[in-house]
């Protein structure tokens, strides 16, 4: 395992911001059919083609969100619009997704509020036949898993045991009990065997809410928090599945968790997240920023923010265009909104 060189990233990840090419600069956002319920704490995944809204939080009216949801709803690029489809077997937020030989895996999970409630199911979602199975659960439960998928392998990565429950008071919000406990696990789901492996833990704090992503053959994880919003990493690790190791890469701009990622043009996007220095819980604290990891020269460079700030959102790309799916307006949670957004970068 590479020793830590976070303060060297660091400085050179902030000297070196400029360098990226100019053609991955900017951005233009633009607004697509909505999404046909107001959710957050999803997990979004593509599957030849089309947009998968995996889970959630919704939020209806006036009422508050709920925990979670058994949404899954299908967006078609090509034509611009939504289509409900099988849902899941049962309610789940937080849920990690990932793609894999033209089926949807989706991991984890929470089925309380605020984190409580972890779950081990592990369940697959076939297109073709329109059908959810379940399959061997992860080893123990959790929720805010960061899931990838290589080399014909799933890696869960990190996430949260809610193993503590504690009682957090704000003046903009009733009191709340938030589950905490997070972890470095590092599971692997072989789906020709229908079995979970360990492997190299996350190097660094536990954490949960992270980005991940996949460039070549190697798996990004960045971002991410400790246990509350406010304990937020600019950390960002580097798993090579061939040779099991982790290296640290430049960081983020800027610590934040629970921001919307993807691949676009070769480069690693990583949009919103919670919440901003100062931020507290029902205000609008979230992040606007958008921010371009270029693998080929080690450094983040900023694009055009978000129309408005947010995070608790997902992202995948079609054809050369990144499309970022619902997500709470506000920090914490709460204010829910319907937004599918699209991301073309020059």
């Amino acid at each position: 395992m590479t020793i830590d060189r976070g303060q060297t990233a660091r400085r050179r990840g902030s000297a070196t911001m400029s360098r990226v090419s100019a053609a991955a600069a900017g951005g233009t956002w633009t607004k697509k059919a909505p999404l046909p319920v107001a959710i957050a704490e999803i997990g979004v995944g593509e599957v030849e083609g089309k947009i998968y809204i995996v889970g959630g939080s919704e939020k209806k009216g006036l009422n508050p969100p709920t925990a979670s949801s058994n949404y899954n709803m299908m967006y078609n690029p090509a034509t611009d619009t939504w289509q409900e489809r099988a849902p899941l077997p049962r309610n789940l937020g937080h849920v990690g997704v990932a793609e894999l030989g033209g089926k949807l895996y989706a991991i984890g999970g929470f089925t309380g509020d605020v984190h409580m409630h972890p779950q081990s199911l592990v369940i697959v979602y076939d297109p073709k036949t329109d059908r959810w199975s379940e399959l061997q659960p992860l080893p123990s439960p959790r929720g805010s898993v960061a899931v990838a998928a290589l080399d014909g392998k799933i890696h869960a990565f990190g996430g949260r045991t809610s193993e503590k429950v504690v009682k957090r008071s704000t003046p903009h919000a009733p009191d709340m009990f938030i589950g905490i406990g997070t972890v470095t696990t590092h599971d692997i789901y072989d789906p020709d065997k229908d079995e979970w492996s360990q492997s190299m833990p996350l190097p660094g704090p536990p954490r949960d809410h992270m980005g991940i992503a996949v460039l070549g053959k190697k798996i990004h994880v960045f971002g991410g928090r400790i246990n509350d919003f406010s304990d937020l990493l600019d950390r960002h690790d580097v798993y090579d599945p061939k040779a099991n190791t982790w290296t640290l890469a430049s960081p983020l701009p800027r610590p934040r968790s629970a921001g919307a990622f993807t691949v676009l043009n070769g480069l690693l996007i990583y949009a919103g997240g919670e919440c901003t220095p100062g931020g507290e819980i029902s205000t609008p604290n979230a992040f606007e920023d958008v921010d371009a990891y270029d693998p080929k020269t080690d450094t983040w460079v900023h694009l055009t923010p978000l129309p408005q700030g947010r995070h608790a959102f997902g992202a995948a790309t079609v054809a050369g265009i990144a499309y970022f799916a619902g997500g709470a307006l506000v920090c914490g949670g709460g204010v829910s909104t319907t937004d599918l957004l699209a991301l073309t970068l020059p």
